[in-house]
């Protein structure tokens, strides 16, 4: 089923995330609807707190990124490279980064909970992960380049932190007027969405 995703606004958004266990009712139907949710949208990862829900859990999924790259005559990514994208596939659960190392670089980045806004977002290449995985295996892995930035910016939303949050403070100030549209629902977005109402 595809889920709204919540957008800039929701407090949802900037709470950390809790552990989970294999007991959490409903967990392989959520992650089932979060990877259609996800697909519906053209995304390439999303977290739980994204369909409101603030749990320890994200899924990716960069095969759009190897595709992309195969119909552009200006390629970013070796034939290696593209292979592993579009064959890279995860649930992670309870994830904990360890290591983040190498120096920093830029890549343009954007969110489905921050609807059609993109900015260069500067993050370390190599990373080093532990987590579990849908059937609750533990894993501890290395990833680098663009699946090490996927796997940063889909944790950063388990940290109740947004990519927004790591550029510079004329940037933000540069497009504060459009988060604030966002917030208040002024909006387009080609794929189904939820603006957070506070109660009186």
């Amino acid at each position: 089923m595809v889920l709204p995703i919540v957008v800039y606004g929701d407090p949802v958004l900037r709470k950390v995330g809790v552990d989970i266990d294999k007991k959490y009712e409903g967990l392989d139907q959520l992650i089932a609807d979060m990877f259609e949710t996800m697909y519906n949208a053209n995304g390439v990862g999303l977290a739980a707190p994204q369909v409101g829900k603030a749990i320890r859990l994200f899924v990716i999924d960069t095969h759009p990124f190897a595709e992309d790259d195969e119909d552009d005559e200006d390629a970013e990514f070796t034939p290696a490279q593209r292979k592993e994208l579009k064959n890279f596939k995860r649930v992670f659960i309870n994830a904990r980064i360890l290591k983040e190392e190498g120096e920093e670089w830029k890549f343009s980045e954007g969110c489905l909970s921050i609807p059609k806004i993109r900015e260069d977002v500067s993050r370390p290449p190599h990373i080093e992960i532990e987590y579990y995985d849908e059937k609750f295996v533990k894993h501890k892995e290395k990833y680098d380049g663009v699946i090490a930035r996927v796997i940063q910016h889909e944790y950063d939303h388990i940290e109740g932190k947004l990519f927004t949050d790591r550029i510079s403070p004329f940037k933000r100030k540069m497009i504060s007027g459009k988060l604030t549209d966002i917030a208040n629902g002024k909006i387009s977005a080609d794929y189904k969405t939820k603006v957070y109402k506070a109660k009186k």
